[in-house]
Order: structure tokens, then sequence, then C-alpha cells
């Protein structure tokens, strides 16, 4: 899946595929190349179209070795209840293999029913999985995988048991989230596909490159 029926020059894709990785708003890159906002709205858009198309290529390939998981809740009131419960947020399951890359996956609910689903597609039998002590992690236990947990309530990290390299990816990706005035509901998972493609994938240069190819610029 490559960019489609733009009409603008490759010379102005180029510059606003270089602002995205920058991460400058599609406000700013507008104003800074001379452009409508509306278009700069839509090449963004239509670059997170190609992200998440690529990354769900990606996504049939199993992970294995030591793998973080975790859920974290993005949106919704701000006042009130925080995390796991909070009203009106969206909730994200994340797992991430440990010197490897991050994958998420917009959920309904957090419940053991709806996570157990995509761990046992996702990682293979005899890995290696960590977690907080959240009770829809107690299925873990009794399955094809060994499971450690790490008790926050006591202390976030001893040894390798930790889930500290999921953590780091939610706060990144709140800090990327954090400068959208709002984010409509039905564009979100593109939005989280973005944050995952942030971290995935390397250095801003290495960024560029990749969406290049991918978007054929």
């Amino acid at each position: 899946m490559k960019l489609t029926r733009c009409k603008l020059s490759k010379k102005l894709q180029l510059k606003l595929l270089e602002f995205f990785v920058a991460e400058v708003t599609a406000r700013t890159s507008a104003d800074l190349l001379g452009v409508q906002y509306n278009t700069a709205i839509l090449f963004y858009h239509k670059i997170r179209l190609v992200i998440e198309y690529h990354l769900a290529q990606e996504a049939k390939e199993l992970f294995d070795g030591g793998i973080e998981l975790d859920e974290s809740y993005f949106g919704g009131i701000r006042k009130g209840k925080r995390g796991r419960g909070a009203g009106g947020k969206t909730a994200v399951f994340g797992l991430l293999k440990r010197n490897g890359k991050v994958y998420t996956v917009v959920v309904k609910d957090t419940k053991t029913d709806t996570l157990m689903p995509i761990i046992t597609s996702k990682i293979k039998p005899d890995s290696i999985v960590y977690t907080d002590c959240y009770k829809s992690y107690n299925a873990l236990d009794v399955s094809d995988f060994k499971h450690f947990r790490i008790n926050h309530s006591k202390e976030f990290a001893k040894d390798s048991n930790h889930i500290n390299g999921i953590e780091n990816f939610w706060n990144q990706a709140k800090r990327v989230l954090r400068k959208y005035n709002g984010i409509n509901k039905k564009h979100f998972h593109l939005f989280i596909k973005e944050c995952e493609f942030r971290f995935n994938y390397g250095t801003p240069s290495q960024k560029l490159k990749t969406l290049r190819k991918w978007c054929g610029i």
C-alpha cells in the first residue's frame, strides 16, 4: 500500500513527510509550507493509513523470548478516577518483546476473555511473559507460558522481573498524542499505530527512510 491520488508535488509530499516524522503538527506544517490546513490533515491521515497497513503485515510475526504485557488508557474525562476503570477512556493492550518491538491493540475492555486470545495468537508457547498483578493475567499462571508478576504496590523491578519497557512505551505514546487537541475515537487506532511505528523504527532518519519506501515518495 502506497500513497495514491495525491495532487501535491513530490517535493511538497516529501516536506510534509519530513514534518510528520519530526512530530510537527499538520496545522504548523500547513502554515510553514503555505498549503491548506485540510490538505495537510488529509496527507497526515494517508500516512497513518499506510503505517497501519504495513504494521498489520508485520503483526503476523510471533514474539518469543521475554515479553512484557500491560494495558493503558487514553483520552476520556480528565477529572476523577484514572487508569483501570476510568470512565470514557480508550483501552489499549500492549506487548513488548524485550530488545525488540512493541505491538498494540485497541480493546473494548481488559478482561481475561479479551486479552488471552491476543496473547496466545501473538506469543509463541514456552515464552516468558512479565505482567503486573492485574487479575486479568491470572489465566497466564496455567497457560503455555512462563509467567512472572511484579507487585507494583511493593516494588517496580526485581532483577529481570519488571514491565518497565512497555511502561516506557506508554509514556512515549502519551507524550506524542498530548499535542493533539482531542482525537476522534473513530481514528484513534491510527494514532496509536503511529506511536507503535515511532517506537519501533529507530532514529528520525530511519523512520523517514522507511516511510519514503512505504509511501512511494
